[in-house]
């Protein structure tokens, strides 16, 4: 699903980006509610950012990236928690493009996003590279989603990665902020 975003856009850069797990539900200028093989999936677009909120029979998680003021948790490269009975993982990048190259991959993102059941894409009026979107999909037993955060006045785009794991029942309760990923 594609629509224009009822927001102006600001020049926010990819570096004011923070992570943020289990936040309450911020308010979202457009909606994706999903249902995927038992897991309720909502896809929320926060302007320049994102939120993903995950219900599930054990329980629920969310995933927050935005501009978050007061956050002290920037844009880690990748994480990787145990939320209860469920494993999370998250992985981020951020491409810089020239200005050809950022059109392109522009375009090709919101065509696969729009196009897709489990996609949803905003665009910010004034500019047709500016946008947020996210793809959803859930396969054995993990629920994953993609997101993409356009900044095309500094040629950057951050790409995020994230799989959750549900019934994992073995080791610890942690967190592990590793400073550097697997490929996007």
């Amino acid at each position: 699903m594609l629509t224009t975003l009822n927001t102006s856009y600001t020049d926010t850069r990819a570096a004011d980006l923070a992570w943020a797990l289990g936040r309450e539900p911020l308010p979202a200028l457009a909606t994706l509610d999903l249902e995927l093989s038992g897991a309720t999936l909502q896809l929320r677009l926060l302007g320049a950012s994102h939120q993903v909120l995950l219900e599930e029979e054990q329980g629920s998680c969310s995933e927050t990236v935005a501009c978050l003021p007061g956050s002290s948790t920037p844009l880690p490269l990748g994480v990787a928690k145990r939320v209860g009975d469920w494993e999370y993982e998250f992985a981020a990048r951020v491409e810089e493009l020239s200005p050809g190259q950022f059109a392109g991959r522009a375009q090709e993102l919101l065509a696969l996003v729009s196009e897709h059941p489990h996609g949803l894409a905003g665009v910010f009026p004034g500019s047709p590279h500016a946008f947020t979107a996210l793809l959803a999909h859930r396969s054995e037993g993990q629920v994953h989603w993609r997101t993409w955060h356009a900044y095309p006045q500094d040629g950057e785009l951050v790409a995020t990665r994230t799989r959750v794991a549900v019934g994992v029942r073995s080791g610890a309760p942690g967190l592990s902020v590793s400073a550097s990923a697997q490929a996007l």
